[in-house]
């Protein structure tokens, strides 16, 4: 993990303590695997604020949207666009959307998988993308071509957990990430 925030004043800080709360589960969900799991951040309000705050405070003033993919990126944007008093746009699975107004696939290890999104985005309007973890990049790549297929403008794109061993980065190109492990 990151090696921590730590104040001035040698006190833990907010984000610290944010990432002590990514739960670990070792060979989840195959032998090998240790899987980081952000729902007991999400679940405090303290550490979950300080993580929203920490995702958008490179791109302030830089997008009109916050866009969340499915599905704790939704919760992730949500926050994030009542925080920056903006809309937001969710990235859902397909299938899962009445009338999407753009569709992306893309290779996973194990198969294929699409995202759509509906047609609420306005031609050139600037669009944050924001993710629980980068891991392998298909997913945040294909939320980004999807964005611009829609006509709309990627103004930046970030997570609370990347995964650096799996070269996402090297997929999706720069990304702000609150956590590395």
């Amino acid at each position: 993990m990151s090696p921590g925030y730590v104040r001035e004043d040698g006190g833990v800080d907010a984000l610290t303590r944010a990432e002590s709360l990514i739960a670990l589960t070792p060979d989840y969900p195959e032998p090998g695997v240790l899987f980081r799991d952000v729902s007991p951040l999400l679940a405090d309000g303290p550490a979950l604020r300080a993580v929203i705050e920490e995702l958008i405070r490179p791109f302030e003033g830089t997008y009109d949207i916050v866009a969340g993919i499915e599905a704790r990126g939704f919760l992730l944007a949500g926050y994030a666009a009542a925080l920056g008093g903006v809309g937001m746009l969710q990235i859902r699975k397909a299938g899962k959307l009445p009338r999407p107004a753009a569709a992306v696939s893309y290779e996973l290890e194990y198969g294929t998988a699409t995202i759509e999104a509906p047609g609420v985005l306005r031609e050139g309007e600037r669009v944050l993308l924001l993710d629980d973890v980068l891991a392998t990049g298909g997913t945040l790549a294909a939320a980004q071509s999807l964005v611009t297929e829609l006509g709309a403008v990627v103004a930046g794109s970030a997570v609370v957990l990347e995964l650096t061993d799996l070269g996402g980065r090297a997929v999706v190109g720069d990304v702000h990430t609150v956590f590395t492990a």
